[in-house]
Formats: C-alpha cells, structure tokens, sequence
C-alpha cells in the first residue's frame, strides 16, 4: 500500500490523543484507508515527556511540518486564530491537504481558507471541530444529503452543560465554575464556555454546513449561563422542562436563525436527558424527520477520533489521486445561498419569564394586560409565597409562542411597573415540533 505522510502541529490534549491513535491503530487504520498513513513530523511550542515519539522528528517551529516536502497532510492542533490562519494558508499554498480541530478558526476565517483550498485543489477538513467525537459534520454533508435541513439545535460546549446540570441540585453557578475548572473541564477564563461563544463558534459550522450558506459567525446571537440561578432551574422543572444552554438554528424563506443561549426544553425530550459533559445534536431534515447526534463532545482520544477519521478521507484521496471530494461545506460554491442571519427580534419563541412583584391588589391583572396588549398568550402561571419582609413576591410565568420583537416591548412594559422591582428575568423555551 502507498504511504500517506502526515505532520501533526501541536501536541496538547487533542495532538497527544491523535499521536496515540494513530500509532496504536495503525494496522486498523491502514485497512480502512487503503494506505499507511505514517506520522513523519511533529512540532509543537513544548514536548511532551508523556508522549514516545519514537523516531518522529520533532520541533518547535510548527512551520517546519507545512515547509517539509515530503508531508501530503498538516494536522493543524494549535488551536487560535492567527497563527493557526497563517499555518493552514501556509500549508494550502504549499499545495498541502488540512486536517483541523479548530472550530473558532472554521467559524471566523472559514469562507477565505475554503476560497483558498478550492484553488490550489486541496481538502481542508474539521470534523472535530464540532461536537468532538460525534460525527454531526459527516452525518449533515454526507448521511443527510437528500434533505432539505429545516432546523439544528444541540448542547455543544460540554462545560456549560455540566454547569447546569450540577445546577439542578441547588448549587449556584459560581460554585460549580469553579468544581469544573479544578476537573479540567473548564479553562482558567472560562468565557469562551459560559458566554456561549465556542457554541457560537460551533453552530456557525453547522448551519452553514446544513443550510448552504456562508460562516457568518459575528451575525449569530449570543447569551451565556453566568445568570441562570438554581431558582429559575427548579422552577423550569416544576413547569415540566430542563434548562440547557443550546445553539439553535433554522432556516425560514427570509434567512436564518442563528443564536446560542439557555433554553427550556420539555423534560420528556431525549435532549433535555443528556447531562454532564456529553453533547448531544438534534438534525431536522424534510425526509428524514428528526435525528440525534450524541456522544462525547471533548477530550483527547474522543476529539483524536474525528480527527483521524478526516485524516483517512483524505488519505484515500490522496493514495488514489482522486479528484472526487466532498464540498467543503457540503453544497458546491455555485449552489450556496447567500441568506441573511436575522435579527434577533425576528426569532419566534416561548418564554419563561419571572417577574419580582410587590403584593398590591391587581398586580397580576397588570401583567396579564401588557402581555395581552401585546399579543402574547399564557400557557400557565405561579404565583409564589413572599419570600421578602417587603412583601415582594415572585410570578413565574410560561407563554405560547410569539416574536421576540413583542416580547421585548412587554417586558418593557412590566418593568416600569411601579408594582415591579428590577428586571424581569426571560429564558427562551423550545418545543421541538
């Protein structure tokens, strides 16, 4: 069999668990492939003691793998934006096929390097890049192909749904950041987790994947769990649904919905059941109906899986000269659809709103008045004991669907309500129908 020669860049968690792999299921690997795919260069900012490299030359210049003739694939592991661009564009003029984890790299500079790789006639690959060893990106450009994707929605960034679930035994956000950070699943800043932004990140991928349109990532909605409090979590239950932080989005004729934030999701939902780390996507294709994607969402040999599956699509190219490649974001340049990501008001949704109100006769008529006047419907109501000695009281209240539009202008309206102390707390809801 020919050899297919790779250069990893990066040895941390993910370039250590695809060292590994590699090199333990390499029989394995060679049947499924059709060739051997031998590992001839490695850099990385630090060795790694942990790791036997063997006879694997080793730097720490990762330039030195895209500039060695004799590599066919870069496996890009660094993560980041900059130098992680001026590698992968470096490896593409190079006429180097890419092999990438990268999702905030895809998301942010995606549309220039796939415009660049279809040029110089390479493959730039990132499976792993969403949702780690599930792979959703394999199952939406190729397993999916017949459909016209209607909607995704998924818990992609294992650390928030940690935070939450943890959440549901009474224990405040800040005290399970910090149980996550000593676990190693949350970083020393956590914002890119929290805030939702490597959700963000993820679900641009997805939906330009599934929709056929460009990355346009810094259109997406963006809102994290640093709010969410134990109160609003037992409350959701009582109500009959789970808070999860999920990235949604979903074709309408006049763009597409793109937004990552808490979401109560109905408790009986396979989705509103998947805890702690893992991550779990949800595809709704026309012919196919609603398929789940499940499984580990990080980690080294779990992320390392997807990675070497790209490297083995690649190295049957490679090994047969073929020509025939999957399009980078599953629709051909000429077929892609130049849809706008509407505004967030634009968005229909279901609300969880609570309401701190001061025990006066009418209050809740109030309440119910503005919702009305703007056109939203309750689907129930609690109505809480004080748990103030100024008498204020909590309404929790759940409404059919309506537009954000109108949501915002009631809440407006709530709360310059001198009935009404500080903001009105809002969780969106989804049904899934």
């Amino acid at each position: 069999m020919k050899d297919v020669s790779v250069g990893i860049c990066g040895l941390g968690t993910v370039g250590g668990g695809t060292f590994n792999v590699l090199t333990r299921n390499a029989a394995l690997i060679a049947g499924r492939a059709g060739c051997n795919i031998r590992i001839s260069r490695v850099a990385s900012r630090r060795s790694r003691d942990d790791l036997d490299l063997g006879s694997v030359p080793f730097s720490t210049d990762i330039f030195d793998v895209v500039n060695d003739p004799a590599i066919d694939v870069v496996v890009e592991l660094i993560g980041g934006y900059d130098t992680a661009k001026e590698l992968v564009l470096a490896a593409i003029r190079n006429g180097k096929h890419v092999v990438t984890a990268n999702k905030a790299l895809i998301a942010v500079h995606g549309n220039e390097i796939f415009e660049a790789a279809e040029k110089a006639g390479v493959v730039v690959a990132y499976e792993a890049g969403v949702a780690g060893g599930i792979p959703v990106i394999k199952a939406v450009r190729e397993g999916l192909a017949a459909n016209r994707i209607d909607w995704i929605a998924g818990i992609i960034n294992g650390t928030g749904n940690y935070i939450l679930t943890e959440m549901r035994a009474g224990r405040e956000f800040s005290e399970v950041l910090k149980e996550a950070q000593e676990l190693g699943y949350a970083e020393a800043d956590p914002t890119f987790d929290v805030e939702g932004i490597d959700a963000a990140h993820k679900l641009a991928i997805l939906a330009s994947s599934g929709f056929g349109v460009p990355l346009q990532f810094e259109k997406g909605f963006t809102e994290g769990i640093s709010t969410i409090t134990p109160y609003d979590i037992a409350h959701a239950e009582l109500l009959g649904y789970r808070v999860k932080h999920l990235g949604i989005a979903r074709r309408r004729e006049e763009g597409i919905e793109l937004r990552v934030h808490p979401t109560l999701v109905p408790k009986s939902h396979l989705i509103a059941q998947v805890d702690g780390v893992l991550n779990a996507v949800l595809v709704d294709g026309d012919a196919v109906g609603q398929t789940m994607y499940y499984g580990p969402g990080a980690g080294d040999e779990a992320t390392a899986s997807a990675v070497i599956a790209d490297i083995v699509d690649v190295a049957r190219a490679v090994s047969t000269e073929s020509t025939l490649r999957i399009p980078y974001l599953g629709f051909r340049p000429s077929a892609m659809e130049d849809l706008d990501v509407l505004p967030m008001e634009d968005i229909h949704s279901a609300y969880y709103l609570r309401i701190q109100a001061f025990d006066h006769p009418g209050v809740l008529a109030k309440i119910a008045s503005i919702l009305s006047e703007h056109g939203i419907n309750i689907e129930s109501i609690m109505q809480k004991e004080s748990e103030f000695k100024d008498g204020r009281i909590p309404v929790i209240i759940l409404t059919h669907t309506v537009q954000e539009r109108q949501m915002n202008l009631a809440i407006e309206d709530m709360e310059a309500l001198s009935d009404v102390d500080g903001k009105v707390v809002r969780i969106r809801a989804e049904n899934f129908n």
